[in-house]
């Protein structure tokens, strides 16, 4: 079976558009896939945490990962920073990528707008993702499409060992996101949903309760048109709620545009919330069998073991191929 690898930062709770976008894919491939999943921890640091709570966070994303049906006897399922070939790799490849495609990274421009200087693992860390991918000989990296440019960085720096060196790494590729299947903002359509987004009702987290999913669709920007019709450029917001009924539901959007014809933004709405609220439901119930619970701890104490004993024979691969150690 081909191998997947991906990962979640532990920051904040995971939104229905990381759960669309990578959490579903997860479970998907676990059946036909060698699937390995991290919780890249050290990814967070990259910005001040709180030590506390980010142990929680990480804790919780790995609760959230099972609850949501990804399947440890299907899947490797680990906390990044307990499998020390991370780092290591990332130090490694660091030494074999350049400042200047580094600085074209378009996500680092983003965070780093208005910053006279940033944290030097803020412009490094995309070498940590490459190295993440590359440590466990990944053929397949389920992605968002807004991480294209690392996966092309990743595939840039494995070729580029593999000139140099002789054959090192597994060249990934990316698995990205349907068109269509990207879950903008609640209240700004054409932004992307976000866990940093200071209005909570920009977002749906999987574990909010059904009044405040109801109150953040309910309060979803829309249009003055008053027609559900689903067309990107026009009508942003009502499209985005399509997407989400139709990825929730099942529901092709062209069925759900006829069965709302002639009816208001209300109706809508109001179906939505229930097609929400009931898909989160099983996976809250899950989720809170199992974040308190020994067997979460357990689970993750034998991915790491499983994760390290898959990443040891690629880092002495490494190691001979660079020359390095006895």
């Amino acid at each position: 079976m081909k191998r997947v690898f991906s990962g979640v930062q532990p920051t904040g709770n995971i939104h229905i558009g990381n759960y669309l976008g990578a959490l579903k894919q997860f479970v998907e491939l676990q059946d036909d896939h060698d699937c390995i999943y991290c919780i890249v921890d050290l990814h967070s640091i990259t910005v001040p945490q709180d030590p506390k709570a980010l142990q929680k966070s990480i804790l919780d994303v790995a609760a959230l990962y099972l609850a949501v049906g990804v399947d440890p006897k299907k899947s490797t399922v680990f906390v990044q920073s307990q499998v020390s070939g991370h780092a290591e790799l990332a130090w490694i490849l660091m030494c074999n990528s350049y400042t200047g495609e580094l600085s074209r990274m378009t996500q680092f421009k983003q965070k780093n707008r208005d910053r006279e200087s940033a944290p030097a693992g803020l412009f490094t860390y995309p070498i940590l993702m490459a190295a993440d991918i590359l440590l466990y000989d990944t053929d397949v990296v389920p992605v968002g499409n807004d991480q294209k440019q690392h996966i092309e960085l990743t595939r840039d720096i494995a070729l580029r060992v593999n000139n140099t060196c002789g054959k090192t790494f597994v060249v990934p590729e990316g698995r990205f996101l349907k068109a269509g299947a990207r879950v903008m903002s609640l209240d700004d359509p054409t932004s992307k949903m976000s866990k940093s987004n200071e209005n909570a009702h920009s977002r749906i987290s999987l574990l909010d309760d059904a009044n405040k999913i109801k109150k953040s669709i309910m309060k979803a920007t829309t249009d003055s048109e008053g027609v559900v019709r689903f067309d990107v450029e026009n009508k942003p917001g009502v499209s985005n709620l399509l997407s989400i009924y139709s990825a929730f539901s099942g529901t092709p959007i062209e069925e759900l545009e006829k069965t709302y014809a002639g009816s208001g933004y209300g109706d809508f709405k109001k179906d939505l919330v229930e097609v929400v609220v009931s898909n989160l439901a099983p996976i809250q119930e899950r989720y809170k069998e199992i974040r308190e619970s020994q067997e979460l701890l357990d689970i993750l104490k034998e991915g790491a073991e499983k994760a390290n004993a898959i990443a040891r024979p690629v880092l002495e691969r490494v190691h001979k191929r660079f020359g390095l150690g006895l």
